[in-house]
C-alpha cells in the first residue's frame, strides 16, 4: 500500500512539473488519503498483531 502512495505522489510531481495542475491534485490527494490508510494499518498491526 505504502508503494500505491509513492507511485501516486510520483505521478503528481511528473503532472506538475508538466503543467497538468488537476492531474496533479487529484494524484496528490490519492497518494495522501493512501498513506494515511496505510499509517493507520500500520499501526492497528503492530498493537493488535502480536497477540497470541
Amino acid at each position: 500500500m505504502l508503494g500505491y502512495a509513492i507511485g501516486f505522489f510520483i505521478i503528481a510531481i511528473i503532472a506538475a512539473v508538466l503543467g497538468f495542475g488537476g492531474i496533479a491534485a487529484g494524484a496528490a490527494n490519492i497518494a495522501k488519503i493512501i498513506f494515511v490508510v496505510f499509517i493507520i494499518l500500520a499501526i492497528v498491526s503492530f498493537f493488535f498483531g502480536r497477540g497470541g
